[in-house]
């Protein structure tokens, strides 16, 4: 029988890299890999039109890392 593959969460993601690499990402940061890598996005109920900081942009380690978690949960 067919069984639909999980959704991965941002959630899941975080606690992945937590456990593994020992620092916390924001999700903005996930996001940010996930659109470089044109990956499906979904809408974001709590999107804003103008951000009150400018976004600042994760490092190469951080990048690296959350490619590794993509692939660990088959999502690339």
């Amino acid at each position: 029988m067919y069984k639909p593959k999980e959704r991965v969460t941002y959630k899941m993601i975080k606690k992945y890299l937590e456990a593994k690499y020992g620092f916390k990402v924001h999700t903005a940061y996930i996001a940010e890999v996930k659109r470089e890598l044109g990956l499906p996005m979904y809408d974001a109920p709590n999107a804003v039109e103008k951000l009150k900081q400018p976004k600042k942009h994760p490092t190469v380690e951080k990048v690296e890392a959350i490619k590794d978690a993509l692939k660990h949960f088959e999502v690339i």
